[in-house]
Order: structure tokens, then C-alpha cells, then sequence
């Protein structure tokens, strides 16, 4: 227990870093829990975290919330929280591992791709509808959408007051809508809940480096410092499952 400890300690920490912060870390949270977690109930023990951090942020961020931009954005996420919930029923651990695995670099890849790409076809109809259904996909089997979801956001000219209130409120009513597909998985439990609640220190001290800190970060080296750690992650969860 105490090597779960450490580790979920470290899950929140990163989680409220993040939140509060430059965000990022997300495709990292979940190969850390599964170092003694391995296998999809990681996913239970980690979804009560965002969703903590989801209330925070909601309340921070609750007003020029862009609801017509959520409209054409969510009701697809919805759908692929549904198509991948029927994946997860029926993969075993290893292959999660190896999905997740190659989940998490094309997500790196995709973040490389917009580094260097202008995005300007997410205004598209076809570009929310499916960014929202991807979203909604990756989210359930890895909780590491960000990007896609701040593709989308990001290219919808909002004002920065409404990209992050809009943000904000996106990821936490997909987290909350994906409750009830962990609960009936079997992935989140009474057992998976009392666990994450080991995390609750670290994502207190985590939100509070990641807001009073932000100044200090160097948002660029940071991005690649997580993209490395997060590479190396996936290769191994790919490579050696």
C-alpha cells in the first residue's frame, strides 16, 4: 500500500498541476496509476480526481460559457463515450495496455502536427462532429482528450474568458456522464473510490503549485518535458505489455 500511495500521491499531484496550470499532463496521469494499478480499473480511480478538479473550475469559470459551441461539440462526445464503452467490455488487460499505449502517441503526434499546421478546417461542421466523437472515445479509454477537445475549442475564435469557461465546462460534463458506463464496467467501485481518495493530498498541493506558480513556467519547455515523459510511457505500455 504504501508504493500506491506514492503513486496515487504523484497521480493527484500532476492532476491539480495540471488543472491549474498548463495543462498537458493528462496522457501522463493514467501510465503513473498503472504502475500499481495495472489495467482499465486504472481508469476508476482516476475519473473521481478530474471530476474534483472539474468543480473547481466550473465554479471559477461559470460564466461566457459558449453553450451553441458545446451544442455541436457534445452530443457526439456523448456518443463515443458509448462506442468505447462497448470496447472496454470486451478487451482484456493486455490489449488495454497496448491500446493505451498507442493511444497516447498519437495523441503526442497529433499535438506535433498543430505545432506546426495551421488548424483552421476544425471551424468545419464535419470537424466538430468528428473531434467530438474521437474526444469522446479517447477520453473514456484513456482520460487524455485534452488536445482534441482544445483543438476544437481553439479554433472556434472564442475570446480567452469564454475558450477556458467553455473548456472547463466540456470536460466536466463528459466526466460526469461517464460515471455510470464505469460504474456498470465494474471499473469505478466503493474499493477503486476509497483508493483515489489517497491522491486527494497531492491534488490539493498540485492545484495550489499550478495556480500561484503559473508565472514561473515556461510553457514550451514544459509541453516537450511532458511530451517526452508521456512518449516514453506509451512506448513501454505499447512495447512491453
Amino acid at each position: 500500500m504504501d508504493s500506491a500511495f506514492i503513486v496515487l500521491f504523484l497521480a493527484g499531484l500532476m492532476t491539480g498541476f495540471s488543472k491549474f496550470s498548463v495543462g498537458g499532463m493528462g496522457l501522463l496521469v493514467l501510465p503513473i496509476v498503472m504502475i500499481a494499478f495495472p489495467g482499465p480499473e486504472a481508469l476508476g480511480m482516476i475519473l473521481p480526481l478530474y471530476i474534483i478538479t472539474d468543480i473547481l473550475a466550473v465554479w471559477s469559470y461559470r460564466s461566457k460559457i459558449a453553450w451553441s459551441v458545446l451544442a455541436r461539440f457534445l452530443p457526439l462526445a456523448f456518443l463515443g463515450v458509448l462506442v468505447a464503452s462497448q470496447l472496454l467490455a470486451n478487451i482484456n488487460a493486455d490489449q488495454f495496455v497496448s491500446f493505451l499505449g498507442l493511444m497516447i502517441i498519437v495523441m503526442i503526434a497529433l499535438g506535433l502536427y498543430l505545432d506546426f499546421r495551421p488548424a483552421s478546417f476544425m471551424q468545419k461542421p464535419w470537424a466538430a462532429y468528428s473531434m467530438g466523437f474521437f474526444g469522446g472515445i479517447v477520453t473514456m479509454m484513456a482520460n487524455a482528450a485534452g488536445p482534441i477537445f482544445s483543438l476544437f475549442l481553439l479554433e472556434q475564435k472564442l475570446s480567452k474568458e469564454t475558450y477556458v469557461s467553455t473548456r472547463a465546462w466540456a470536460f466536466f460534463i463528459i466526466n460526469v456522464v461517464k460515471l455510470p458506463f464505469y460504474i456498470s464496467l465494474g471499473l469505478l467501485t466503493l474499493e477503486t473510490t476509497q483508493a483515489s481518495l489517497y491522491a486527494v493530498p497531492g491534488l490539493m498541493v498540485g492545484s495550489f503549485i499550478g495556480y500561484h506558480f503559473l508565472k514561473k513556467v515556461n510553457p514550451v519547455q514544459f509541453k516537450w518535458m511532458i511530451r517526452i515523459m508521456s512518449m516514453i510511457a506509451a512506448v513501454k505500455l505499447f512495447l512491453f505489455s
